[in-house]
């Protein structure tokens, strides 16, 4: 049954790791598979593979991974060299730094998203901006007033 599981996920050759909600740990952790977490840990997460954060978990600190999945509820600031999903009822309090991001319906994040460099954002920050002609024309510290034809 495994087996046939990890054939579906992709499998990472046999090796999946995981840590359930009875488990509490305080530190620097280190994976180089993949794996799921239901625990509550504070500190700092290395994954080398997919990193998946299940609904009872509990994280306070630092993650990085390849691909980060999560239902859980996390406290901190997150980098993903390949994705991050945030599923519901996931909880994400902290800054996300991915070139891809998704967040379902349902799911919750407050902090900031850094996607890295993309071809269309460097050129549109080498473009300098171009104004309409009207632009010049217009005073903003003056109050401009449009008379109608209605009523005279």
């Amino acid at each position: 049954m495994w087996d046939k599981k990890r054939e579906l996920e992709g499998g990472d050759n046999g090796n999946f790791t995981v840590l359930g909600k009875d488990v509490t740990f305080k530190g620097i952790v280190h994976f180089h598979s993949t794996v799921q977490l239901d625990s509550s840990i504070e500190g700092e997460i290395h994954a080398k593979g997919m990193l998946v954060i299940g609904e009872n978990a509990i994280i306070r600190g630092t993650i990085i991974a390849e691909t980060i999945v999560t239902r859980g509820k996390i406290h901190g600031n997150i980098t993903a060299s390949g994705k991050i999903q945030l599923l519901k009822p996931g909880v994400l309090l902290g800054d996300i730094s991915t070139p891809s991001f998704s967040m379902e319906e349902g799911s919750f994040f407050k902090g900031s998203i850094d996607m890295g460099s993309h071809p269309v954002v460097d050129e549109l920050e080498q473009t300098p901006m171009v104004y309409s002609e009207m632009a010049p024309r217009l005073n903003v510290s003056r109050p401009v007033l449009i008379e109608s034809d209605r009523g005279n």
